[in-house]
């Protein structure tokens, strides 16, 4: 699955610039997750992605197809669950998927198959009669993953799909979408970062419109001035220090550097017995670099 952007922006009128000229070239079966904070721009990505909103300026492509010139081509590949999508509540599951599928030009009879066998798979064959409306938030999501499932288009758009949805429900729909992601391009807009570090094969960081990084874990960790971390446990006396200190609140104290520095501060703490752990940035740290001017020089 191929999915290129060149110049993509997009300015509503009277507002600054949702998008500002973004560039990437995906081509991968798996999860990209778009993080970013509130109006940085994600769900417009995701609408010009999806053909339901046109860009500004710039031109993207899914598998060859421009999104704009080729919308109707687009749309036979792709699937999505946009933001506000909420589960019909006088709909059961069954209705709700058989319905989908059949809107996708499927037969009736194999919509109803397909439906159950996607149901089924996740979990939901015991309330697949059921009204939605009688569901948990957690079931009412999955139906709507469900609809994206049972398309099998190899390039699905999920716009922050599990916003509202407790963390024991949050991760079983991580199970779900792991489970499914290869054969397919799954795009996934989400403001959780744990979510996007246990999902994402890819991540994107945007920021008021703007890309700041994109591509695996390794890959943005290269980008950082400081892609490694030492956490010290109490109250410890430290030689200077080349690189950004952190005061937690549980009292420890982190320390972002680069791997030579971190390795001769932990030379020095082995030495001195005291007890420290050594770790690589995680995506929350990377962001904080990024977006919230967590390092100073």
């Amino acid at each position: 699955m191929e999915i290129i952007a060149r110049n993509l922006s997009k300015n509503y009128e009277g507002k600054t610039l949702a998008l500002d000229n973004i560039n990437f070239n995906i081509s991968m079966n798996g999860i990209v997750a778009i993080i970013g904070k509130n109006g940085a721009g994600k769900t417009t990505l995701v609408r010009i992605l999806a053909t339901q909103l046109l860009p500004t300026r710039g031109s993207a492509f899914i598998n060859g197809f421009n999104v704009v010139d080729e919308a109707d081509r687009v749309r036979e590949i792709i699937a999505a669950v946009p933001q506000e999508a909420r589960a019909v509540p006088w709909l059961t599951p069954l209705q709700t998927v058989s319905s989908y599928l059949m809107w996708r030009g499927l037969s009736y009879r194999e919509s109803r198959e397909r439906a159950k066998d996607v149901l089924r798979t996740l979990g939901l064959e015991s309330v697949e009669n059921e009204k939605n409306r009688k569901l948990s938030g957690g079931m009412k999501r999955k139906v709507l993953v469900a609809t994206v499932i049972s398309s099998d288009a190899p390039v699905i758009f999920l716009d922050e799909p599990t916003t509202g949805l407790d963390y024991i429900s949050r991760k079983e729909l991580w199970g779900i979408l792991q489970s499914m992601k290869y054969n397919r391009l799954i795009i996934l807009t989400t403001h959780y970062l744990e979510e996007a570090e246990v999902l994402g094969d890819r991540v994107g960081i945007l920021d008021r419109g703007k890309l700041l990084a994109f591509g695996s874990m390794d890959d943005l960790r290269r980008i950082v001035k400081y892609p490694f971390s030492i956490k010290i446990s109490g109250d410890v006396k430290l030689n200077s220090i080349n690189g950004y200190l952190k005061r937690l609140l549980n009292g420890e104290i982190q320390i972002f550097s680069t791997q030579e520095e971190i390795f001769e501060m932990a030379s020095d703490l082995l030495e001195r017995g005291i007890k420290f752990t050594v770790q690589e940035v995680s995506l929350n740290n990377i962001f904080e670099f990024l977006v919230e001017g967590g390092v100073e020089d």
